[in-house]
């Protein structure tokens, strides 16, 4: 399973939220720093425990504001 998670993280601390989160590479497979709405975007890996359980670490890295998880789905459309 696959998801994007969306990081507002607070001014000038980009750099220091990117450097902890390249540290946690088991569930996480890429980070971005992207412009919008959010500073950061990662690309999850895993199953729906391991991405719970990594969006629950993130909300403890004191500099990250707000997250925003877009889990993948598989939808029939039936073309």
């Amino acid at each position: 399973m696959r998801a994007l998670c969306l990081i507002t993280v607070k001014p000038g601390k980009v750099d220091a939220v990117v450097e902890i989160l390249k540290k946690k590479r088991k569930v996480i497979k890429e980070v971005m720093i992207v412009t919008g709405r959010a500073d950061i975007s990662t690309i999850l890996n895993g199953n729906i425990d391991e991405i719970n359980q990594m969006v629950i670490d993130l909300k403890k890295i004191k500099d990250i504001v707000t997250t925003e998880t877009l889990i993948e789905v598989e939808v029939d459309l039936g073309w």
